[in-house]
Order: structure tokens, then C-alpha cells, then sequence
């Protein structure tokens, strides 16, 4: 059982700084599964590491008001009890690694709770093998695509059985199928009685396993709603809460980009000929040729694991093809010319600079005609009001929406953004569609590496499937 009375909780010393939660009260019974949504930067994060402990231990600040847990108050229970009791899956799986490679990962938290070597490995095999993750034995956990690196962060914490799950934005970067097999573990975990907490704006794979869904916004617990009360929702309001769908969207049926030449330029924006892939042993892509004419806005998609993020970074010359011919306008261009002709963003962007705003004009002109263009953009997105906060303080989609700005400020013709919607509400999904439309509208070409059918729906003109 979770539950808290009264928390307020700030990031920082700084006490004139506005609380990002406010007053929470939240009681969570044993063996419920509970989702936290709402606008992305209002708490959802930070109410998880709260109860996690992880905030204000790990991430400073003031925190008030009682957290207990299974009626214990969470701040007499040492690091090794809580580990053992509450297990969490981040946002970002590789944050959380330990180790190079999937037994090691999987193992580490029993070896570093003293777990005996022969309880260890059969755990260990047990939750590979549950978890069919046998394929993945004896691959560098670095290579594997960020959804593959999602299952194996979840594997590491089912390894120790907890009483609780706390899941950050799980199925982010799944694609369909494999945010389906989240929920089927998600159903046995709750059938063994663990008590699960889920923030999420991907909901509808998970109406079927949800007991309630909490409204987060301002820092506040607004609304409660029953899978049957959400899905009755009228659509109107269902968008005025940035709220995403709870019903399954199925991807529309969009043609391929050699299927016309868009705005009627018969030179490709960018053209890929017989372009193959391998690392090591591996082959990544095969043979993939394609002509995308300027105006059009694409949607890469397959399983995970197939090569989409490869293929977006062969395309800009971060990655370099043992094969094949990339074309620019006509003309063929080695790696190193393509990395300065085509901007990519992707699903985990590293910031360098200490602010929002210097992040965006970071090796740019500083007239005041780019600088109106930053105010302008940054408005657009919904991140003007953070212009001079760190990137590192941001939320998972405040960072996506920021990683947009660069793209869209880039001055590229060509831009590719790889889950650009990971950690976003529905709000956010919209503004990024429409800015991906106003990209297009100048005969910018876009690219976009997704599972989410949402946003395809709102603003993909064209759709590559690689398989």
C-alpha cells in the first residue's frame, strides 16, 4: 500500500521557487494498478520519485508531508529496503544500466543485495527466459534498440520480485506489438498482487489493466477516472486535458514516397540506393532504396530492432553505410558532407549548454531576426517561459519539444526526428504535428521515426515500413 498526506515537494534550496507538487494526497492500495497523466512537466516524474525515494535523496529539494509505505513512513527505511520492496523502471532505461551486457544487468541488483551466486543465476535465467529475452544474451546492451533497452531495464527489476512497479513513460519507445506484451506483464504482475504505479500518456494499452487514472496538472491531483469513465470522455474535453486516446489507433494507410513527387520537384529531396548496414556479424539494412521529394513528411516505422534509428543516421552521416549511395538534390554525398546538410534529433538528446536558449543558438547568428525566430518557436512549443532554465531541468517532453526547436531552427532543409512524441501529452503531440506541418509547408523534408500512430495520423503525408 502506498500513501501520502499532504506532500509538497520543490526542486532546489531556493524557497521563493513555485512547488512542482502541491499538496498531494494519494492512497494506493495493495495490488492496484494506477496511471498518472496529464501535461508533461506538471509532476507526474516527480510524484514517482517521490514515492521511490529518490527525491529529495538523490534529487535535491524540500519535500513535506508523510509517505508511507505498507504503513511505514519511507524515510525510516533504509536504501536496501526500499530496493527490495519498490522496483522502478525510468524513462530512459540506459540511465539506469549497470552493466555492459543482459545477465549482467539482469544479476546486478541480486548481486549487490548479497543474494547467494545459485539463487542469482536462477533468477537471472528465470526472467530472460519469461521475458524472452534468450536472443538478446551475448549483445552489448549499447546496441540494442531503445525499446529492446525498455525490456531489459523492466527484466532487471522483476529480477528481485518487489511488493511494488514503478513504471516512468514504459511503453515510450515501444512499438505495438511490444507495448502489448508490457501489458500482458503488466496483467501477471497484478494477478500476483503487485501493486503498480504508471506514469503514462499512451494509455490505451493499458485500459484493460488500469483501476484508475489520476489527472496530474499544475501539481495537483485534478480528476480521477475509471477506464469506463475515460473512454466515455467526450472527445472535446478529452483534448481541452491534453489527454491521449484510450482506444487503439491503428496506423493509417499512407503511400510510399516514391509512390508520387510531392510538391512536383523531380529531383528527391534525398535519395537512398541499395544503402545496407552491418555492425559486427550483424546486418542491420539491407538493400534499402528510396526517393523522398521535398514537402513530404514521412514516417519511418517497424518493429523494434529493424534499423529505423541506423537508417536516420545514415541518412545524416552519423553512421556510415557499408553499402549504397546516399543522393542529396541529385548529387552523392559522403557521411561527413551529409552530417552539416541534414539535422537529426534523437529519442535521447544530449544537451551541451546551460540554458534552453543558448541550446537553440548554440554555433548560430545572433540578429535580432533569428532571435525573434527562437521567441516565436520556443512560444509555438510551449517551452518559452523555461528560455533561461537549464536543459538538464526539464521534463522528458519539455526536452523532446526543445530537441524539436533545434530541428526546426537548424536552418536544415532536411530533418530527422526519431520519437519525437516519447514522453509527450496530447497537447504536445499536436503542437509537434503542426510545426512538422509548417516545416513541410516550406518545402522542408521531415522525417519520423515512430510507433506512434497518433501522431502519423495528425501529419504524415508518407510512410516507409522497414522490415
Amino acid at each position: 500500500m502506498i500513501e501520502l498526506q499532504g506532500v509538497c515537494f520543490s526542486y532546489g534550496i531556493d524557497v521563493a521557487v513555485e512547488p512542482i507538487l502541491k499538496d498531494i494526497e494519494l492512497r494506493i492500495e495493495t495490488g492496484e494498478c494506477v496511471i498518472l497523466t496529464g501535461p508533461s512537466g506538471n509532476g507526474k516524474t516527480t510524484l514517482t520519485r517521490i514515492i521511490n525515494g529518490l527525491a529529495s535523496s538523490y534529487y535535491g529539494g524540500s519535500l513535506t508531508g508523510k509517505i508511507l509505505i505498507n504503513g511505514k513512513p519511507l524515510s525510516t527505511m533504509p536504501s536496501w529496503e526500499r530496493a527490495r520492496v519498490i522496483g522502478n523502471v525510468f524513462q530512459d532505461p540506459q540511465s539506469q544500466f549497470f552493466s555492459g551486457e543482459l545477465a549482467g544487468e539482469v544479476a546486478f541488483s541480486c548481486e549487490n543485495l548479497g543474494f547467494p551466486l545459485a539463487e542469482i543465476r536462477r533468477r537471472t535465467d528465470s526472467v530472460i527466459r519469461d521475458m524472452n529475452l534468450d536472443h538478446l544474451c551475448g549483445i552489448p546492451l549499447g546496441q540494442l534498440s531503445s525499446g529492446m533497452m525498455q525490456k531489459v531495464a523492466i527484466a532487471s527489476v522483476r529480477v528481485l520480485s518487489p511488493e511494488i512497479y514503478i513504471f516512468d513513460e514504459p511503453s515510450a519507445n515501444l512499438d505495438e506489438e511490444e507495448s502489448s506484451q508490457l501489458a500482458e506483464i503488466l496483467r501477471k504482475l497484478k494477478q500476483q498482487g503487485r501493486t503498480i504505479l504508471i506514469a503514462e500518456h499512451r494509455l490505451s494499452y493499458l485500459m484493460e489493466i488500469a483501476d484508475r487514472i489520476m489527472y496530474l496538472e499544475h501539481g495537483r491531483i485534478t480528476a480521477t477516472y475509471t477506464p469506463a469513465e475515460l473512454k466515455v470522455l467526450p472527445v472535446e474535453q478529452r483534448s481541452a486535458l491534453g489527454i491521449r486516446s484510450p482506444e487503439r489507433i491503428d496506423a493509417p494507410l499512407l503511400p510510399s514516397p516514391d509512390a508520387d513527387t510531392g510538391t512536383g520537384n523531380s529531383i528527391p529531396a534525398i535519395e537512398t540506393r541499395d544503402i545496407s548496414c552491418r555492425v559486427k556479424t550483424a546486418d542491420i539494412l539491407t538493400g534499402v532504396s528510396l526517393r523522398v521529394f521535398p514537402g513530404m513528411i514521412t514516417a519511418v516505422t517497424g518493429r523494434n530492432g529493424v534499423g529505423k534509428t541506423t537508417f536516420g543516421k545514415i541518412l545524416c552521416g552519423l553512421v556510415r553505410e557499408n553499402n549504397g549511395t546516399v543522393l542529396i538534390r541529385g548529387k552523392p554525398v559522403k557521411p561527413r558532407k551529409r552530417v552539416a546538410t541534414v539535422w537529426y534529433s534523437a529519442n535521447n538528446t544530449q544537451f551541451i549548454t546551460h540554458s534552453v536558449n543558448e541550446e537553440i543558438l548554440f554555433l548560430s547568428s545572433r540578429n535580432e531576426e533569428k532571435l525573434e525566430s527562437v521567441r516565436r518557436v520556443l512560444k509555438q512549443l510551449g517551452i518559452y517561459e523555461y528560455r533561461d532554465d537549464h536543459p538538464a531541468t526539464l521534463s522528458g517532453g519539455q526536452k523532446q519539444r526543445l530537441s524539436l526547436a533545434c530541428g526546426i531552427l537548424s536552418g536544415r532543409d532536411i530533418c530527422i526526428f526519431d520519437e519525437p512524441t516519447s514522453g509527450l501529452d496530447g497537447k504536445g503531440l499536436l503542437m509537434v504535428s503542426q510545426c512538422f506541418r509548417e516545416m513541410a509547408g516550406k518545402g522542408k523534408t521531415v522525417f519520423v521515426i515512430t510507433h506512434d500512430n497518433e501522431l502519423i495520423r495528425e501529419c504524415c503525408t508518407h510512410c516507409i515500413s522497414l522490415d
